[in-house]
């Protein structure tokens, strides 16, 4: 196997153990990132990567081990790429924007500083839908990325950099961000691992805000040990964040090989309607048969609220986009428009040349509902919606059900350009999964299959704080 596709664990081990060196297998992982981003067939997976500045970081890594204490860390001399919109001191961060193209942040972000404390090496940054508005790569400022199962369809969004790095074997992982599905999608879509922890469980400070009750950073994985590892790297709390919780974080590695027996997988009936995509149903179910056949019990349930997660959801994310990117003005940082003589100009003209079609939109939908005459009418009560899906779930989970499983997309990859003319077509990729961001809790895609040649993933969803169960799920799942 290519020195730097093994197990983050094993790389780590081999590098300590001195059987490799964490240049060595930086090498490999950047000499893999440029062919693959050279040429007019490039995969257009990252947006900046360094490879002085990755092989530097490596030496480092390789003089504590040589050195007189050795180098104990987890995660020693393993190369993982970052979403680029995860602020970083050594690369730039742009959001797959014009307005934050030559951006430079003056402070790294939590999970960042903790990858490097562990040993980690920054590879580069990674592409995603301009400010993670989108479900597909389509819409950055940087071009789209493409699926490395087949590159006529997209790998979805908006962390289809990440997953489609890590699909593509340039790196063993990545981090990405979520706000209604942006990591589980795209990890459906490139058949790799993809968590959404709880919220509050993984700091947000130094992740740029698109919706700040709904983003969480997560982490994309070739298997459910690696992506849960990267979990437990960058989870805890976080003074600098005052939505961390101040709660101790899981041995993950210790549920990988616990099993089900005795677990209750609850399946509800909202997730498979007569829109899912049946070869993804079949698959789904023969996932549940042997859920079963390892001891646990599966029972039917109801998330009754389930169909109104997508209006809700583009309610409120845009609500707070809104807000959030009001920030990018053209007078404290980023993109300034030329020409502007007066304040009003230096706003308009700078918003209509550093944001794309998407973020308009989205801006636009969130200002109108945010307006007087229009604030109780939509945004007050897509609030009072969100409570509903919270209760859901916690009534299921009350019951005494451990898990649920459902699928992570209703369809496959699809091809690009396919959705970009119907935005509300290219919502809908994200209906089964924007309920665990409204609801706060853990969620993660794992591969069940493929169809056409494409991949297929199911999604485990736990209680809030459980992460431990939903991985004990999923690695029986993924087994």
């Amino acid at each position: 196997m290519t020195t730097h596709l093994r197990p983050l664990a094993e790389i780590a081990a081999a590098v300590r153990d001195r059987r490799t060196t964490a240049v060595e297998v930086v090498r490999s992982a950047m000499t893999g990132i440029v062919r693959a981003e050279s040429g007019p067939d490039r995969l257009n997976a990252f947006i900046t990567y360094s490879y002085e500045g990755a092989d530097a970081a490596a030496a480092a890594v390789d003089a504590a081990v040589t050195g007189g204490g050795g180098d104990s860390r987890p995660l020693a001399g393993v190369p993982v790429a970052v979403k680029d919109n995860l602020c970083t001191l050594d690369l730039p961060t742009t959001c797959g924007s014009r307005m934050l193209a030559a951006y430079r942040s003056p402070y790294e972000a939590t999970v960042v500083t903790r990858l490097r404390a562990a040993g980690a090496i920054v590879a580069g940054k990674t592409n995603l839908d301009e400010f993670a508005m989108g479900s597909s790569t389509e819409c950055s400022a940087f071009g789209p990325t493409l699926n490395p199962h087949d590159r006529t369809r997209v790998p979805g969004g908006s962390s289809g950099g990440s997953a489609a790095a890590v699909a593509a074997g340039l790196v063993p992982a990545a981090l990405g961000s979520e706000t209604g599905g942006s990591v589980r999608q795209p990890a459906a879509f490139c058949g790799v691992v993809g968590i959404k922890p709880s919220y509050g469980r993984v700091s947000r400070n130094g992740l740029v805000a698109f919706a700040s009750s709904l983003d969480q950073v997560g982490t994309i994985g070739r298997s459910v040990a690696d992506a849960a590892l990267l979990l437990e790297t960058i989870a805890g709390h976080d003074p600098l964040d005052a939505t961390t919780a101040d709660r101790p974080v899981p041995s993950l590695a210790a549920e990988l090989d616990a099993g089900v027996e005795g677990l209750v997988v609850g399946v509800p009936g909202e997730y498979f309607p007569p829109e899912l995509d049946p070869r993804i149903a079949a698959l789904c179910r023969a996932t549940l048969e042997r859920l079963r056949s390892a001891g646990a019990e599966v029972r039917e349930v109801s998330l009754p609220h389930t169909r109104y997660a997508i209006p809700t959801y583009y309610v409120l994310a845009p609500a707070e986009a809104s807000s959030n990117l009001a920030r990018f003005d053209g007078v404290r940082y980023g993109l300034r428009a030329p020409g502007a003589h007066s304040t009003e100009a230096v706003y308009e003209l700078t918003r209509e040349l550093g944001f794309g079609t998407e973020v308009k939109r989205r801006i636009m939908l969130g200002t109108y509902v945010l307006s007087a005459g229009y604030y109780d009418a939509y945004y007050a009560r897509a609030l009072r919606v969100r409570s509903l899906i919270e209760r859901d779930f916690r009534q299921v989970f009350d019951s005494g059900v451990h898990a649920l499983f459902t699928p992570t997309t209703p369809t496959p990859a699809f091809r690009l350009g396919e959705k970009l003319g119907d935005p509300y077509a290219m919502y809908l990729s994200d209906v089964f999964t924007v309920t665990a961001n409204l609801a706060g809790i853990p969620a993660i895609s794992v591969p069940i299959g493929r169809v056409d040649g494409l991949p297929v993933g199911g999604q485990i969803l736990a209680d809030r704080w459980d992460e431990a169960t939903m991985i004990r799920v999923a690695a029986a799942v993924e087994r």
